[in-house]
């Protein structure tokens, strides 16, 4: 039923293109301006227009891709209610109401039009369908973000247990070898003790017979030289002797 309308008109518009030029101008003159590609022709572009709702309202009827074909007829509806009920610009009021009946039923038919594109038959829109991908889009994030985070904390979890094996391993080396070091200078101090007595031994019998000689040579110098002394001695008393015997008493 909606689209009887249409079938019906876009008949009408393409049999008979010229009685519609007029009006269509309006509309047809600033779209060969802006798309040059289009036909120059009104006529032409009239008459293409009104296969297209013949083409479109055809399949709307049978239910042949319903949604498509309402999206042709309202890019169809458009242009063909503004320029052909342009109520605004009329003068006499017995037409001014005339276009705009018409106006409003094409408004109408707009509106049935936007309700069958937008009808589905009961599967999910494609506002649905948006945001449900955006929610399963978000989903996925958060479950990778939560994979990474734990991914990271397990990551940081081993790290830490590394690190805490390896400070205990350091630890463990540092005390062996303060312990070898400990070992190393007691050895060394008794090495350093055991040569001293070592050496103190090897040397004191030669320190012995050094102290035996001396004394020897001491003992051999004292007696070659008693005999001198004492005749030393004697002379020394002689010449006092002497001496006192010269000297004038008082």
């Amino acid at each position: 039923m909606l689209a009887s309308m249409f079938i019906a008109g876009g008949l009408d518009a393409a049999r008979n293109p010229e009685t519609k030029v007029k009006a269509a101008e309006a509309v047809t003159q600033p779209l060969k301006d802006k798309l040059p590609l289009l036909p120059q022709d009104t006529a032409t572009l009239v008459k293409l227009n009104g296969i297209a709702q013949v083409g479109a309202g055809s399949l709307l009827a049978i239910g042949r891709y319903p949604r498509l074909s309402a999206c042709v007829l309202i890019g169809s509806i458009i242009p063909t209610t503004y320029a052909g009920h342009r109520f605004w610009e009329e003068i006499d009021n017995e037409t001014r109401k005339q276009q705009q009946t018409h106006f409003l039923k094409n408004l109408g038919l707009l509106g049935g039009l936007i309700l069958a594109a937008l009808d589905t038959e009961g599967a999910p829109s494609l506002g649905w369908r948006a945001r449900r991908g955006a929610r399963r889009v978000s989903s996925a994030v958060s479950i990778g973000r939560a994979k990474t985070e734990s991914r990271t904390h397990q990551a940081s979890t081993r790290a830490v247990d590394v690190g805490r094996k390896a400070r205990r391993e350091a630890n463990k080396a540092a005390v062996r070898a303060n312990r070898a070091a400990l070992r190393g200078g007691h050895r060394a101090n008794k090495a350093v003790t055991g040569a001293t007595r070592s050496g103190v031994t090897l040397a004191a019998p030669y320190v012995r017979h050094v102290n035996q000689g001396v004394h020897e040579v001491a003992r051999a110098a004292v007696e070659g030289a008693e005999p001198y002394v004492s005749a030393g001695l004697e002379r020394a008393g002689g010449l006092l002797t002497s001496a006192s015997d010269h000297l004038p008493l008082r």
